[in-house]
């Protein structure tokens, strides 16, 4: 397993843990997904609220290098649905 994967995979646990719940899914391909914040729960199928984007992406998101806005306006994330939005909980 990569550098890059091991700390992906534990900024994934890290934002879990931080912001638990079942409202928004963060998926990281060949990485990872959890799902984060309370409100409005799933079962089947694709949560409300998705957020997707690279490992390269997701580490400079949660170190602080990259901002949530600028990541979006560069096209390095696909966000759709209602809470999105992640920069509340950026950097970790």
């Amino acid at each position: 397993m990569s550098e890059l994967t091991t700390t992906a995979r534990r900024l994934l646990g890290e934002l879990q843990q931080r912001y638990p719940g079942r409202a928004v899914e963060v998926r990281v391909p060949f990485v990872g997904a959890v799902q984060i914040l309370e409100g409005t729960r799933h079962r089947r199928g694709t949560p409300p609220a998705v957020v997707e984007m690279s490992a390269e992406t997701w580490v400079s998101l949660a170190q602080g290098k990259i901002t949530w806005e600028d990541a979006v306006d560069q096209g390095l994330v696909d966000a759709s649905g209602e809470r999105a939005d992640l920069s509340a909980c950026l950097p970790l």
